[in-house]
């Protein structure tokens, strides 16, 4: 990056985490039909990257719909323990019911919060995961996310975060999504971030970094390690 220029900025987050809930919850019965099937290509991805094995104690930031949750509790077996937690308690229901026809629902522990605070013990966790859920948190809260997350996960445990990206360069469809980010903030919630910048900055060790183009838009899967 040129060191005459300021690197380019993340812009903020500005509808607030009530908001947000509410905005989710009202899209939590058709959300699958506005971008699940455009988001699911790309968690399968990170889900094959990070590695999920037999009788690991895997934890879901942001769950959704509960896509990922059903191969997670899967990939995790019997032996294993998943859990789960989103802001929204309409995706809390839309996942409980996908599980509950997965025939998985004893195998999974979902709960409703905020991963700035989340409600679980220290090293409790072999495997994190979250897709497209960091980049919701305003800027400001992106490093206490990514503290909480290595609070919870246990020494050499894994953690496997999906996002837009924010590059060095934007081409004209981001610049266009960002714009609508600025201009409509509750329908266009996030934006892409500095993710592999963050996740450094946070002391964890990056063990693998892939770039990922959304149509046009970046995207990142980065897998890294708590020391």
């Amino acid at each position: 990056m040129n060191s005459t220029k300021d690197p380019p900025k993340v812009l903020r987050v500005t509808r607030n985490k009530a908001e947000a809930k509410a905005s989710y919850d009202r899209m939590s019965s058709f959300y699958d039909l506005l971008s699940g099937g455009y988001e699911n290509r790309y968690k399968d991805i990170a889900l094959e990257r990070i590695d999920i094995q037999p009788g690991e104690n895997v934890l879901e930031v942001g769950f959704g719909t509960g896509y990922c949750l059903v191969k997670i509790t899967k990939l995790a077996g019997q032996n294993g323990r998943v859990s789960g937690i989103d802001l929204s308690t309409g995706m809390l229901k839309q996942a409980q019911q996908r599980l509950l026809k997965a025939g998985l629902a004893d195998y999974a522990d979902l709960r409703s919060g905020d991963a700035a605070h989340l409600p679980y013990e220290d090293n409790q966790f072999d495997v994190l995961f979250s897709s497209f859920c960091l980049e919701l948190f305003d800027t400001p809260e992106i490093p206490v996310v990514l503290a909480e997350m290595k609070r919870v996960l246990k020494p050499g445990g894994r953690l496997g975060i999906l996002s837009m990206s924010k590059e060095e360069k934007s081409n004209f469809l981001v610049k266009i999504y960002e714009w609508s980010h600025t201009r409509f903030p509750k329908f266009a919630d996030c934006r892409p971030i500095f993710v592999e910048q963050y996740i450094r900055d946070a002391g964890f060790i990056i063990r693998d970094c892939e770039k990922l183009n959304m149509s046009g838009l970046p995207a990142r899967i980065v897998i890294a390690e708590k020391e």
